[in-house]
């Protein structure tokens, strides 16, 4: 079991949703990997993600699909590349990862509450 937080430690990690809008090969990460461009809306605008997606989609299965992302993290340098969102997904029953995307069609940059 996971150690336990309060609703105020909750609130303050910002996930938002947001919109792939491009995908490329990552070939110096140590997976595989994508190096995504999610676009939130005007408010937090397009950022750029190191996502682990590669071994479970093919880019088009990404491209122009919603997605919820933490916007709050500070920016990580992986092999050279700044990640500056976390992009989430869950383990799916094969393995792989799934994509954590909204049911139906958000607006861009939505909070998760």
């Amino acid at each position: 079991m996971s150690e336990q937080i309060t609703i105020e430690d909750f609130e303050k990690v910002d996930i938002r949703v947001g919109k792939i809008i491009e995908v490329q090969d990552f070939e110096r990460a140590k997976f595989p990997t994508y190096k995504l461009k999610v676009d939130f809306g005007p408010e937090i605008g397009t950022k750029q993600s190191s996502a682990r997606f590669k071994a479970d989609y093919k880019p088009e299965e990404l491209l122009n699909k919603q997605c919820l992302a933490v916007v709050n993290f500070p920016p990580r340098n992986i092999a050279g590349f700044s990640s500056e969102v976390l992009v989430l997904g869950i383990e799916n029953l094969n393995g792989g990862l799934s994509l954590v995307r909204p049911v139906h069609e958000a607006k861009l940059g939505a909070r998760l509450y």
